[in-house]
C-alpha cells in the first residue's frame, strides 16, 4: 500500500468518526457559553440516533439518496425537543445542572430501547438501514495531485459540513449581537439582565441549539458508522464530545479541532491494520485508546481551561 493511500485511509476514517463528535461538541459549546452545563449530550445523541434511524427505515424508499440527510434533520428536531427537559429543569426549576444532565443520560437509552422493542417486534435493535451516508469524493478537488487523494477522496461529507458549521458557529458567537448576548449571560447574567438582556431566553437558546446539534451528531453516528440503532450505538461519544469542548476551551474552532483529534483516537481500531507500525499491535489497545485518551486529556487540560464565569450557576432575578 502506497504512502498516499495510507494517508487517505487515515484521514478519511478519522473524519468519519470525528463528524458526530464535532456536531455534539459544538452543541455543548453553545449550551455552556450561555451558562448551562450540559453533561446530557450523550442522551441527546442517543435520541437523535434513534429518531433518525427510525425515519430512515420508514422513509428510505420514499426519499432515496436524500434519506440520510433528512434523517439528520429529524435527529436534530428530536434532540432539540429532548433538550427542553434540561432547559426547563435548569433554567425554570433551577435544578443542579449535572444532575439534570445525568438524568437525561439515564432516561434516553431506556426510553429509546423500549420504543425500539415496541416498534420492531420486541427486538432490542433496529434493522440495518438501506440508505446510509457512505463516503464522498469531491469532483475536481479529488484530481489535485497528492492532496486531492488524501483530503477529498472517499471521505466524509458530513465531517466537512460539520467543520463548516464550526466556522459559522465561531462567527455567530464572536461576531454577531445575538452571539455576544448569549456569551454575556454565561459570563455575568446579572450585568446582562441589567442591560435588558433576557437571561432565560438566551439560556434557552443555548440549550436548544445544543440539543439540536447533539441530535444531529447522534444521527450522523447511526447513518454513517453503526447503520442501525441499538444500546451500543452511542457508547461514550457524548462524553468524548464534552471532553473535546473542554479541550477546545469552549471555543467552536477549538472544539472542532479537538473533536477531529478524538475522531482519530476512535478510528484507531480500523486504521491500525493499515499503518505498518501499528498493524502488529493487539486490537484491544486500540479499542480502549479513545476512552483512555479522553481521560488523559481531561486530567491534563481541565484545570488549565477556563469555563465561562457563570457556567453552571442558576440565575435568580434580583439576587
Amino acid at each position: 500500500m502506497s504512502f498516499s493511500t495510507i494517508l487517505m485511509t487515515v484521514f478519511s476514517t478519522t473524519l468519519i468518526y470525528a463528524a458526530p463528535l464535532i456536531f455534539t461538541a459544538l452543541g455543548g459549546t453553545f449550551s455552556e457559553r450561555s451558562g448551562v452545563v450540559n453533561v446530557g449530550l450523550e442522551g441527546m445523541m442517543i435520541v437523535g440516533a434513534f429518531s433518525s434511524t427510525v425515519f430512515n427505515l420508514s422513509c428510505g424508499n420514499i426519499f432515496g439518496n436524500a434519506t440520510p440527510w433528512l434523517s439528520l434533520l429529524i435527529g436534530g428536531v428530536f434532540g432539540l425537543l429532548f433538550s427542553i427537559l434540561h432547559a426547563v429543569a435548569t433554567i425554570n426549576c433551577r435544578a443542579n445542572h449535572i444532575i439534570s444532565g445525568t438524568v437525561l443520560n439515564l432516561m434516553a437509552p431506556a426510553l429509546c430501547i423500549f420504543l425500539t422493542r415496541v416498534f420492531y417486534n420486541g427486538k432490542g435493535q433496529t434493522p440495518v438501514i438501506n440508505q446510509s451516508m457512505g463516503t464522498f469524493t469531491f469532483p475536481g478537488l479529488a484530481d489535485i495531485p497528492f492532496i486531492g487523494k488524501i483530503l477529498f477522496t472517499k471521505t466524509s461529507l458530513a465531517a466537512y459540513v460539520a467543520v463548516f458549521i464550526g466556522g459559522v458557529s465561531w462567527f455567530f458567537l464572536y461576531r454577531t449581537n445575538i452571539g455576544l448576548r448569549l456569551r454575556s449571560v454565561g459570563e455575568n447574567p446579572m450585568a446582562a439582565d441589567t442591560l435588558g438582556i433576557n437571561v432565560a431566553q438566551y439560556r434557552y437558546l443555548g440549550v436548544l441549539i445544543s440539543g439540536a446539534l447533539g441530535g444531529v451528531g447522534g444521527g450522523v453516528m447511526a447513518q454513517s458508522i453503526t447503520l442501525n440503532f441499538s444500546a451500543s450505538t452511542i457508547s461514550g461519544q457524548g462524553f468524548m464530545a464534552l471532553a473535546a469542548m473542554i479541550f477546545g476551551k469552549w471555543n467552536p474552532l477549538g472544539a472542532t479541532g479537538a473533536a477531529i483529534f478524538f475522531g482519530l483516537a476512535q478510528s484507531l481500531p480500523i486504521i491500525g491494520g493499515y499503518v505498518p507500525i501499528l498493524d502488529n499491535m493487539d486490537s484491544v489497545w486500540f479499542q480502549i485508546a479513545p476512552y483512555a485518551i479522553t481521560i488523559v486529556v481531561l486530567v491534563i487540560f481541565l484545570g488549565k481551561s477556563v469555563a465561562p464565569a457563570a457556567d453552571g450557576q442558576n440565575y435568580i432575578k434580583g439576587r
